[in-house]
């Protein structure tokens, strides 16, 4: 399974009056992960929108298990937990330096032309990249 890693130094604007990371930043955190997974693999994100589409959040799931504080450094893991012929789902794990679990997540995407919002297959857009996710995807379909 190919697993992207990104770390991430935790700013003080993220977090909350008591000093944690308000929860809602790791879902930006997310975000920078699938960037980042796409870009190790030789893609960009930002070429998909060039061509005319767009990645859509459908569903999204997330477990918090310890929380972060301004100073710490957190590392994004992200994968590709499944691909199939319109709905990819992205996995993460947000971890501490030490290795502890801090979040635990999983984000479905459909890919949809921009000016219509009708959902099309990654490989009728890019069947390289469409083979890379069937090939590197942790739950085979």
């Amino acid at each position: 399974m190919f697993v992207s890693e990104k770390e991430i130094e935790i700013r003080y604007a993220e977090t909350d009056q008591m000093g944690v990371v308000y929860h809602a930043n790791y879902l930006v955190w997310m975000e920078i992960g699938r960037t980042s997974l796409i870009e190790d693999l030789g893609y960009t994100y930002a070429g998909l929108e060039r061509e005319g589409y767009l990645s859509p959040v459908t569903d999204l799931t997330i477990q918090y298990k310890a929380s972060m504080k301004y100073g710490q450094k957190a590392t994004v893991r992200t994968w590709v937990e499944s691909h199939g012929k319109l709905r990819t789902t992205y996995g993460y794990e947000i971890l501490h330096a030490d290795g502890t679990i801090a979040a635990l997540a999983k984000s479905e995407h459909v890919l949809v032309k921009k000016d219509t919002f009708r959902p099309v297959s990654l490989r009728k857009v890019d069947a390289h990249w469409d083979a890379k996710y069937t090939e590197i995807a942790k739950v085979k379909s």
